[in-house]
């Protein structure tokens, strides 16, 4: 199952308000090839400048301000992640975008050979612990499920798209390992941090010492003592990335109840941050069924 935050980008409580005005064919093309070009080259590891590319843009689509055409770019990273794509780091994913945007963006990603190649490097790419971490920075404020009140993103319909970069990002063993020994490492350090050297010292790696299928990957405690059953999943991605979680994690998680933690791990190969997830995951996220299993026993 995938696990996505509901993001949306007419929600009730926004300031912002999107101009009634349709974008047109050409616009839209325009605001994609250009998006796609500043990922191509972030993904690259290459340098570009985001307020640069704002002002190209603003001289060949005259009438549109640098506010709709950031928003913009917001509505192609909401597309982006539908398609199973990497997106900008600093462009926040906002849906509820105009069904031609999602058209140009599935055909120009179609086209675009090069980023292909890019992003299924990038998914594929493995990773080690990073240095010189520190743990007083990391942990950061969790998405929340907002409900928008404007019509719904097309998500019927679609074709299939060629590669889902998110699901083979998250079968990445390298990257998903360094990811739980930071989580492991980050677990002693907090507790060691508030005085408690006695529990950092019982803080297991159980997926390295048990195996896999337990529903979660290290085993910590809080404050009194009382266990944390930590699941981990990590991205080289953004805040807003959907993640994947099996059946059984989905399960562990409605069982133990508060006692389950998701430990949330992005940007991991620039500046690792993470949120936490306590309790069952249905609560706080919007789970999409990707694949089933069929079988006779």
């Amino acid at each position: 199952m995938r696990c996505g935050q509901g993001i949306s980008t007419f929600d009730a409580d926004a300031d912002w308000v999107a101009p009634a005005m349709d974008w047109s064919l050409t616009e839209v093309e325009a605001v994609v090839a250009d998006y796609l070009k500043m990922l191509s080259l972030e993904l690259a590891g290459q340098a570009y400048n985001k307020a640069a590319h704002r002002r190209v843009l603003l001289e060949k689509l005259k009438g549109r301000s640098a506010g709709s055409i950031e928003f913009k770019h917001c509505n192609i990273s909401a597309v982006l992640i539908d398609l199973g794509c990497p997106y900008l780091r600093g462009y926040q994913p906002r849906a509820n975008y105009q069904r031609l945007l999602y058209e140009v963006v599935e055909q120009q990603v179609e086209r675009f050979s090069a980023l292909d190649s890019l992003a299924l490097a990038a998914a594929q790419q493995p990773a080690v612990f990073p240095e010189n971490v520190d743990f007083t920075r990391v942990e950061t404020e969790a998405p929340v499920k907002r409900h928008s009140v404007a019509e719904a993103s097309p998500r019927y319909g679609r074709t299939p798209v060629k590669r889902d970069y998110l699901a083979i990002e998250s079968r990445n063993s390298s990257l998903g390992q360094a990811g739980e020994e930071f989580i492991f490492r980050y677990e002693k350090w907090r507790l060691a941090h508030i005085g408690k050297s006695d529990l950092a010292d019982r803080v297991e790696h159980v997926s390295q010492t048990k195996g896999d299928g337990l529903g979660y990957d290290i085993l910590s405690f809080d404050v009194n003592g009382r266990e944390r059953f930590i699941e981990v999943k990590t991205t080289a991605l953004g805040k807003d990335t959907p993640f994947f979680i099996s059946q059984n994690e989905l399960h562990f998680s409605r069982d133990a109840g508060t006692d389950f933690t998701l430990c949330r791990l992005f940007g991991f190969r620039q500046t690792p941050q993470l949120f936490s997830l306590k309790g069952a995951l249905d609560q706080h996220c919007d789970l999409d069924p990707v694949t089933y299993r069929a079988s006779f026993s």
